[in-house]
């Protein structure tokens, strides 16, 4: 586990409610050009916290919460999977989702690509898992000194994320700066 990576034994800050003050399902939604996904993927999934927010606010059919973590994957099982069956914990690596081509609807990152050792590749990942028309979103942190969050040497900028998408093929990219601590990258797989 690399100094990027975050620590499964803190995993209790990712059920912060304050998260979704900072990163509001409705105003994502509203980004999205997708009003009705039936299938959704978050990779990076932690404890499927935003999961059952995009569940709640999107009523997606399904939800494929997928994470490297164990820990992770055995708490979702434990804790998520029993209350919200159409949330479905999925084991996996950093690139390499064990999913179907073109299973989703959206695929979305929160606060994970200044993790990704290779987020070209996890985006290309992201690509494959779409349907045509498909959306990915990814949310992380503003590349500025702030008391929360990663160390802003790892944090990333918004337009070197929108290049990422656009080198893996996504089309229709938008960066959004709105949020007080994080940006928005949307992008749009073709038809």
């Amino acid at each position: 586990m690399t100094d990027k990576k975050f620590d499964p034994k803190k995993l209790q800050k990712l059920n912060n409610p304050q998260r979704l003050a900072d990163i509001p399902p409705d105003y994502i939604a509203g980004k999205l050009n997708i009003a009705k996904p039936a299938v959704m993927v978050e990779i990076g999934a932690g404890t499927a916290f935003f999961c059952i927010a995009f569940l709640d606010q999107l009523k997606p059919s399904t939800v494929y919460a997928c994470d490297i973590s164990n820990v992770m994957i055995d708490w979702m099982t434990e804790n998520v999977a029993p209350k919200y069956p159409d949330i479905i914990p999925v084991k996996s690596e950093e690139h390499a989702v064990p999913l179907d081509d073109g299973v989703a609807d959206v695929v979305f990152m929160i606060n994970l690509h200044h993790e990704l050792e290779y987020p070209l590749r996890s985006i290309r990942e992201s690509h494959r898992l779409l349907k045509p028309g498909g959306e990915i979103f990814i949310v992380d942190w503003q590349k500025v000194a702030m008391p929360e969050g990663p160390p802003e040497r790892i944090r990333c900028l918004p337009e070197d994320v929108a290049d990422q998408l656009t080198e893996a093929g996504f089309g229709g990219v938008s960066i959004f700066n709105e949020l007080p601590k994080h940006f928005l990258v949307i992008g749009e797989k073709g038809r």
